[in-house]
């Protein structure tokens, strides 16, 4: 069963000529579990535009990585106020808000520094971003260093500046959109409430690519420089990257899109949920780039499907709560 998901979701994603990231699809979700590879070498992230080659051939890979997503304790809330979302990764913790457009920064926690957004989250994405997503968001709250404590203030700018094809070590991979994200933080003493004298810097530049297939990048970079020179801090750099760990998708990855299982698929009249299907009450349907096509009802755990156009969409369904599962299907004529 595990391989048949994988071979219909590499299948969908293949329909797709354009990678579009998407709140059904990409929003992370509490209980999920995203594995990874350590890279080393250095990842070329050079290439810009569209129909570019991100060669990365030469990277290899070390150790496997576990990155978890979980529900932030009462405690966490109270420090990273409106936090929704925890993200736990080896060297570095980011909490998020999540609405309906957008995932938002509200913590981050690195070997360096911890940054407090409460003051103004910072913007992680908007949703949908394809090709020429770009902007700009204004973030605010507090740092601490080993050395140093006080006041941050700065810009996130976030862009979809590239696609093309990733060669990442012996693998290569079509459609894939990068997603480049630049935090640019000045550094000002707890009693500069007013933002008048930096006291240093903290820039964080990563950079994500992704394609239709995967839920989360198939690589990512980070690199984190911070300059408090009377902190005797002057430009460290740290750096970073992790490529996902292919191998283990179909028993770790896709597990959380198993809580959602429909027959058939592909489909050409309907749709039917397996397993629990009385607590389902709705059903939305969307393309790869998050457009809403269809809201139905469901009834006896079926949902008709014989008026889409033949194409691969993302099923969300919700409980009377609220609650979501979220799976992806291609509807055949």
């Amino acid at each position: 069963m595990k391989i048949n998901l994988f071979l219909l979701l590499m299948a969908s994603g293949a329909m797709s000529a354009q990678t579009t990231i998407t709140k059904a699809f990409n929003d992370p979700v509490s209980g999920e579990t995203a594995n990874y590879l350590s890279v080393t070498g250095t990842p070329d992230n050079s290439a810009t535009g569209s129909n570019v080659t991100f060669n990365n051939a030469a990277l290899g890979f070390g150790p496997a990585a576990v990155t978890s997503y979980s529900t932030p304790t009462s405690t966490e809330i109270t420090t990273f106020p409106n936090s929704t979302l925890k993200m736990a990764a080896p060297g570095n913790t980011v909490y998020y808000k999540q609405s309906a457009s957008k995932l938002e920064i509200t913590g981050l926690i690195t070997a360096d520094a911890t940054l407090n957004l409460s003051a103004n989250n910072g913007t992680f994405i908007s949703y949908p971003a394809a090709l020429g997503y770009s902007e700009t968001d204004q973030a605010q709250g507090t740092f601490s260093t080993t050395a140093s404590n006080g006041l941050c203030k700065g810009t996130v700018t976030i862009s979809a500046d590239a696609s093309g094809t990733l060669i990442l070590g012996a693998s290569t991979y079509n459609n894939v959109l990068r997603i480049k994200s630049v935090q640019n933080f000045n550094l000002h003493l707890p009693t500069d409430t007013n933002f008048l004298f930096p006291i240093g810097t903290i820039v964080n530049t990563s950079y994500s690519y992704y394609n239709s297939t995967y839920k989360f990048p198939l690589l990512t970079t980070i690199q984190t420089v911070t300059n408090v020179p009377v902190a005797g801090i002057n430009n460290q750099t740290t750096n970073a990257a992790q490529a996902l760990n292919i191998a283990n998708l179909a028993t770790e990855e896709f597990k959380a899109k198993e809580k959602l299982k429909i027959y058939p698929n592909p489909a050409q009249e309907f749709i039917v949920l397996q397993g629990g299907t009385e607590e389902y009450t709705t059903a939305k349907i969307y393309t790869p780039d998050g457009r809403l096509v269809k809201t139905s009802a469901i009834t006896s755990g079926k949902i008709q499907v014989s008026d889409l156009p033949s194409a691969s969409y993302f099923i969300e369904v919700s409980t009377k709560d609220k609650k979501t599962e979220t799976s992806k299907f291609i509807k055949n004529k």
